[in-house]
């Protein structure tokens, strides 16, 4: 028998969404089989859209076939998700497999409800290990990503050429900025982006906070107020719109198929619908301030294994996590999910062999970083609301980038105590 204990800050978790995650969600999971070789084995997801017999469906169950068992697979929406999972395991129902959104991986380890790879015995060998980062607290590592998706520069072909703009020719701030200013000069719109008072925000502003060389820890360096001065400089000069305020990266996405913005940053999974548009569409990676291509967050989900009371149920539980991380379910996973790209160099390969165009994806994803790497942990969500509100504020030109930054430094400090 397991007789680890879960750590104080699952009931403090717990309490907070109790209500909520009780009222939108029914239970489930449970322990499963008392026979740990065969019978069922339950397994989370946050894709709900994938209903049963379809090929994601199809594939999990054909896992567990091969591992001799049968799977009780059951879909909530992402925050749901860990809502549920955080409740299953003080009430000691936790499913044997969750698949979970790479932030929230380190507010369940931090719990003491997740098994480490080490104790289920998973290879983590060949996984990149910027993309394995965001599972990793305190030393120890508590998932695998099953693929990332990630931010690149989107852009308009047409709207370039017009402008004497080569794409290839924007490799740092400066020249991006100088194409920006040539297609306002054209009378086209220059960029698109999602400043929302969300995650989204931080999320989209962070290849620019890190590509200029800052850091989390110190959200007022002069490093991320240069960041936060580009984006305030883009929208005071009309090169960005002051929509992007309120824009969500859906919003963001739906001004730049109008065919009026040159760039738009977004992610993986508009491929399909930038190919689909009317005008010539094309990406480049983001890039850092002097050059190189500037870290992106990685999206994506990780999948774990809870603490079980029946050790016995692992080797099982591992075979199942074996067979959905092989280079070839990592690339089904990409093909699955939008284009999420392989954490292997493996995957990357096979899947470029069949989609050469995303190669500029593969190389957005292996500059990659994780929001919780530098062992942020939970201490994230709480550095990240106090930098969208610093973007927020900039933006709308109620502060300077330099006192907006200052302070959601204070603000941060505050909150997390360091």
């Amino acid at each position: 028998m397991n007789t680890r204990t879960l750590r104080a800050p699952l009931a403090v978790a717990v309490a907070a969404i109790a209500v909520g995650a009780l009222a939108g969600c029914s239970a489930g999971g449970g322990t499963g089989s008392t026979d740990a070789a065969s019978g069922t084995y339950t397994w989370w997801d946050p894709y709900p859209q994938h209903e049963e017999g379809s090929d994601w469906a199809n594939r999990v169950q054909a896992c567990g076939t091969e591992a001799g068992v049968t799977i009780e697979r059951t879909a909530y929406d992402t925050t749901s998700l860990t809502n549920q999972a955080l409740l299953s395991a003080q009430e000691g129902t936790s499913p044997d497999i969750i698949l979970l959104d790479n932030p929230a991986v380190s507010t369940l380890a931090e719990t003491g409800m997740l098994t480490t790879t080490d104790e289920l015995g998973l290879d983590t060998s060949g996984i990149d290990e910027n993309l394995l980062a965001a599972g990793e607290l305190d030393g120890e590592s508590y998932g695998i990503p099953i693929g990332a998706n990630t931010l690149a520069l989107y852009y308009n072909a047409d709207i370039l050429t017009e402008a004497g703009v080569d794409p290839a020719s924007i490799t740092d701030w400066a020249s991006l900025t100088d194409a920006l200013a040539k297609v306002s000069a054209t009378g086209h719109k220059g960029i698109t982006f999602a400043g929302i008072n969300t995650e989204e925000g931080s999320f989209q502003f962070l290849p620019w906070f890190w590509g200029a060389g800052a850091d989390l820890t110190e959200l007022d360096s002069p490093e991320a107020v240069e960041a936060l001065q580009l984006w305030t400089d883009w929208v005071d000069k009309g090169y960005a719109p002051q929509s992007v305020i309120g824009n969500s990266q859906n919003t963001s996405w739906e001004e730049f198929i109008t065919g009026d913005f040159a760039f738009s940053e977004n992610g993986t999974w508009q491929v399909n619908s930038a190919a689909d548009q009317s005008f010539a569409t094309g990406v480049i990676e983001l890039p850092a301030i002097d050059g190189g291509v500037a870290p992106a967050p990685t999206g994506g989900e990780f999948i774990i294994a809870p603490v079980q009371q029946d050790t016995a149920r692992y080797e099982t539980t591992k075979k199942i996590v074996d067979c959905m991380t092989t280079p070839e379910g990592f690339v089904e996973t990409a093909n699955t999910f939008a284009y999420y790209i392989p954490p292997t160099a493996e995957g990357q390969e096979q899947l470029l062999a069949e989609n050469a165009d995303l190669s500029t994806w593969v190389s957005a994803v292996q500059a990659a970083k994780g929001r919780t790497s530098d062992n942020l942990g939970t201490d994230y969500p709480l550095i990240s609301e106090q930098l969208w509100t610093a973007v927020q504020s900039a933006l709308s030109g109620a502060q300077s980038p330099a006192d907006a930054l200052a302070d959601a430094q204070a603000a941060a400090a505050a909150e997390t105590g360091k």
